[in-house]
């Protein structure tokens, strides 16, 4: 089910969920392939603390699976190329990530490494609850850190997915990360953290 191809994350700001209200156009980053953690349902995977850092962030987000791909994909036509979703984190090295920012440089050191993506099991379109009002929220250790609702992305779903079929043709296989509620902060060696979107499902990991 996983392909090899890069993960393609939108990213609009550090609350996408927050229900922010700028509608500027959404810019995007890529992860490789091996960014991907791959949880099965009811276990913890292991989540290796990244080098280079001393600031690794956690952001919760819904994961749209492709199923059918396509370029130049209307909005009204998206979730015909929907294969699934799934339960993710977009792990950041946030220090090297403001860095890259304050000397206009990519992203990829801050964004792009080894065990970055953590995903959980993909539950078919057909099976999932109501994907566009779904709680979603990551706790650590526990406590609650970040909680929202998918109805407060600041671009849907399928918003989403035309603006990144217009830039690259979408494959089947590709993941699709689609933004985090308010509340992202830092982990450290040690931290398990769980979260979960209703309808799809929970992940949950250890950073070791």
């Amino acid at each position: 089910m996983f392909s090899r191809r890069p993960l393609r994350s939108p990213f609009q700001s550090f609350d996408c969920l927050s229900g922010f209200t700028g509608r500027e156009r959404p810019f995007f980053f890529l992860k490789p392939a091996n960014a991907l953690i791959v949880v099965e349902d009811g276990q913890t995977g292991d989540m290796p603390y990244p080098s280079l850092t001393q600031n690794f962030y956690h952001e919760i987000e819904l994961v749209v699976a492709i199923g059918q791909g396509g370029k130049n994909i209307k909005a009204a036509d998206a979730f015909k190329h929907i294969y699934g979703y799934a339960v993710g984190l977009d792990m950041t090295r946030r220090d090297l990530q403001n860095e890259a920012k304050k000397l206009g440089r990519p992203w990829d050191i801050g964004k792009g490494f080894d065990h970055s993506a953590p995903i959980g099991p993909i539950t078919r379109a057909a099976d999932a609850g109501d994907i566009e009002d779904a709680e979603i929220y990551l706790q650590v250790g526990g406590k609650d850190r970040q909680r929202s609702d998918t109805s407060k992305l600041i671009w849907n779903i399928a918003e989403s997915i035309e603006h990144l079929s217009a830039a690259w043709e979408l494959q089947p296989g590709d993941l699709i990360y689609s933004g985090t509620p308010a509340g992202v902060a830092a982990v450290v060696a040690g931290d398990t953290l769980m979260g979960g979107v209703a309808g799809i499902g929970t992940l949950k990991v250890k950073v070791s």
